[in-house]
């Protein structure tokens, strides 16, 4: 009989290092992502390092001791005392675990992560053409805020890019 898989959400270490820069890697060659050129895992250390910082978190997810996804929570506009209690939410997902429910784990986790880190407002930028994102963000009680059009070229494709919003 075989049990079913749980997902572990905990604070990503270095050793993920490179399974995050693969995922990351992936959402930038399926265009879901405003980068457009793959990273090698040594050009990601300092974004790593800059969310050693406990109020600003990286997560990653595992199902069966396998990393499928990770989270983070971000600055909005760091250094401005008006904007501290505003946060971003990124989130990406291995390509193999996408569909499966983990993005809403995933999301509920690092919402409720920010209401215990004191924010009061989370948002998501992501790409207009990522419908994935947009029906997880309005599933779990994001509205749209804003969107610039026709801001991005990736590949001769244009599109813009949406604000989504919550209070927390």
């Amino acid at each position: 009989m075989t049990t079913p898989s749980t997902l572990t959400i905990r604070i990503a270490v270095p050793s993920d290092l490179p399974a995050l820069t693969t995922i990351y890697n992936q959402a930038i060659l399926s265009h879901q992502t405003a980068d457009t050129l793959p990273f090698e895992v040594s050009q990601r250390q300092a974004w790593f390092d800059a969310h050693l910082d406990p109020q600003f978190p990286l997560y990653t997810a595992l199902l069966d001791n396998q990393i499928v996804g990770y989270g983070t929570l971000s600055k909005y506009r760091g250094g401005r005392p008006a904007l501290k209690y505003v946060v971003e939410t990124s989130y990406y997902l291995h390509q193999s675990y996408q569909g499966k429910g983990i993005g809403t784990q995933l999301l509920q986790f690092l919402l409720a992560k920010a209401k215990e880190l004191g924010f009061k407002n989370a948002y998501a930028l992501l790409l207009d053409k990522n419908v994935s994102s947009v029906g997880l963000l309005k599933k779990l009680g994001f509205q749209q805020w804003g969107h610039l059009p026709n801001i991005a070229e990736i590949d001769g494709e244009i599109c813009g890019q949406f604000i989504f919003g919550k209070p927390l």
